[in-house]
């Protein structure tokens, strides 16, 4: 499992937004030059943001985006989420009770993956932008 850039720059973008001041807005282009990511894909980023509720946008000469929450309240699994970046690591479909081998039974290493998978949920879950804007290193540990 490789977690994509769209979920690596959506988190860089909110993270560098969460130490702006609360309630004014940042423009991609700033956000595109201190992280280095070009604005077309972080245009493209920030659709999805919106669409999930975690930015608003701001019209007029001192518009950009804003955080739609304080950045205590946004987890990094729901930035990851909302670019529709998987954190999937089996090859099976979780809903279904079927597995992934053809005769429909799970593979071997199938819980082995699916603990892994719960794993990285409940850590991207338990740290949130400010915990990261504040390094709050007891939730990396």
């Amino acid at each position: 499992m490789i977690l994509g850039t769209k979920a690596r720059y959506a988190v860089m973008a909110m993270v560098e937004m969460a130490g702006c001041e609360e309630n004014q807005a940042v423009k991609l282009a700033e956000l595109a030059a201190r992280q280095e990511i070009t604005i077309p894909y972080l245009e493209q980023i920030f659709k999805k943001l919106k669409l999930a509720n975690l930015v608003k946008s701001v019209r007029g000469p001192g518009g950009g985006y804003i955080m739609a929450r304080p950045a205590a309240e946004i987890r990094i699994y729901e930035i990851v989420e909302a670019v529709n970046e998987s954190m999937k690591v089996t090859r099976c479909e979780a809903k279904e009770k079927a597995g992934c081998m053809t005769n429909k039974s799970r593979c071997l290493t199938h819980d082995l993956w699916d603990g892994l998978e719960k794993q990285i949920h409940d850590y991207l879950s338990a740290i949130s932008l400010a915990d990261i804007r504040n390094k709050n290193k007891k939730n990396f540990e």
